[in-house]
């Protein structure tokens, strides 16, 4: 990937890619590191909710795949018995991403400001961002470098629930409906190359909801 593929301000980029640049502001426009500072060792969503994104896992992640965690934290949610190659987290606290026993190896960087991963061309067989794609505000450009990174006929799968840091997400996460958020989500992974993009429903009763989208390179 070339460095003209990213743009340096993230309106101009998702004007490129035909989305308006209001729904990419929030309301803390104070560095995401200041806000990322102190750990937050929480479920942000329902117990239940995390064992149904587990049980998708287990279907989804094929046996010694080396995983790309991004906006990661302290746990990846991964199922314990699959026996998987390089689990890589890539977040904004260091100190979650220390205490994550299920990554083999992490990096803190900040996707907003850099959105090109430091990983070599076709590294990954899976990729997965859980309850964070509404904080990204260059979204395209970063899922461009995913793709880059993985391989041919990997997947990423992009998990969604309703809540969020109101002050950190994007406008468009907090105005559109659910099904407008999942087909926004479609729009980046296609117009970042990605294909077969499905849109999956795997909530669980009496829980926070969680839909997933994923596609394929």
């Amino acid at each position: 990937m070339s460095d003209s593929t990213v743009s340096d301000a993230s309106g101009e980029s998702n004007e490129h890619y035909g989305l308006p640049n209001a729904w990419f502001v929030c309301a803390d426009e104070t560095p995401d590191e200041d806000f990322y500072q102190s750990p937050r060792m929480v479920a942000h969503v329902d117990e239940g909710t995390l064992t149904a994104l587990t049980e998708f896992y287990r279907s989804f992640i094929p046996q010694h795949s080396d995983v790309l965690d991004l906006m990661s934290s302290w746990i990846s949610h991964l199922p314990g018995e699959v026996q998987l190659g390089r689990v890589v987290g890539l977040g904004m606290n260091a100190d979650e991403l220390a205490a994550n026993t299920q990554l083999t190896q992490w990096s803190v960087q900040n996707l907003n400001d850099q959105p090109i991963l430091p990983y070599a061309s076709e590294s990954f067989d899976r990729a997965l961002i859980v309850v964070s794609i509404q904080y990204l505000r260059r979204p395209i450009d970063v899922l461009l470098s995913v793709h880059n990174v993985l391989r041919e006929g990997a997947e990423i799968a992009i998990a969604m629930s309703h809540r969020l840091f109101p002050t950190k997400a994007i406008v468009a996460f907090q105005s559109l409906s659910v099904d407008e958020r999942m087909n926004l989500v479609r729009y980046y992974l296609d117009k970042a190359g990605f294909r077969e993009i499905k849109l999956i429903d795997c909530s669980p009763p009496n829980a926070d909801p969680l839909w997933i989208v994923t596609g394929k390179k």
